[in-house]
């Protein structure tokens, strides 16, 4: 089984205000330094250590893949990683990466380049759970109450037990991915994420692994302080082991 991860990096991340990178100040979260080391690069090694992904796409823009190329070659990582150039939105960038891979390629997991918290064993189960089903997520279950709101009024509470806030990686058959972005291209569909193109195929039913509140994604400053708790947590955890 040939499975590919996909890692959208090419984003402004204007949430984030100005921070500097190795090379250049960036408002771009992927960049920003955590305990030295991008948080992209943090992002890759967690799919370096899952042995059934055998090759990792990073999508970019096209600026930053000479001093991305340098980083990763001081890194020398022991399995297969390509860079290509992104697109102006995080649904090109993904698609642009699907029509580079090799025809032979069975699942793709795409995963945000800036939630380096994942797990690598959650990797490895929605990847079992795509390779059975076609497609597969990682989610997790609201705690807070929803509302369903309309004009700043209350319209309905939501059933938490009905609900799950999505999380990636989110894992698909190659061709049915292709078809999918095909198919939104065609109709002029934005998704939020690639899961909301594969729904709209109708063909399969996409399933859900548990995630974890551990897998944060980076968007704004005060993400900055979770994240260096986590790190410092896992180094610990993998000290006493």
């Amino acid at each position: 089984m040939k499975v590919v991860a996909i890692l959208p990096a090419a984003g402004l991340g204007t949430r984030m205000g100005r921070r500097r990178s190795p090379d250049r100040a960036t408002s771009r979260k992927q960049f920003m330094l955590l305990d030295g080391s991008p948080i992209l690069l943090h992002t890759i090694r967690k799919f370096v250590r899952v042995p059934t992904v055998g090759e990792i796409v990073v999508a970019l823009r096209q600026e930053d893949m000479p001093w991305v190329e340098q980083m990763l070659d001081r890194e020398a990582l022991p399995k297969p990683l390509r860079l290509v150039e992104g697109g102006a939105s995080r649904q090109e960038s993904v698609e642009n990466a699907l029509n580079q891979l090799a025809a032979d390629t069975d699942l793709v997991a795409v995963h945000d380049a800036v939630r380096p918290f994942i797990d690598p064993s959650i990797i490895e189960r929605v990847i079992q759970e795509a390779a059975q089903t076609g497609a597969a997520i990682v989610g997790i279950v609201p705690v807070d109450t929803v509302k369903q709101v309309r004009q700043n009024k209350v319209r309905a509470t939501l059933p938490r037990e009905r609900l799950v806030l999505a999380q990636t990686p989110q894992v698909f058959r190659y061709s049915l991915l292709l078809e999918a972005f095909r198919k939104a291209r065609e109709d002029g569909f934005v998704g939020t994420d690639e899961s909301s193109l594969v729904e709209r195929l109708d063909q399969v039913e996409v399933s859900v692994v548990p995630g974890s509140d551990r897998n944060i994604k980076i968007t704004k400053p005060s993400d900055m302080e979770l994240a260096r708790l986590f790190l410092a947590e896992e180094r610990a955890q993998r000290k006493a082991s």
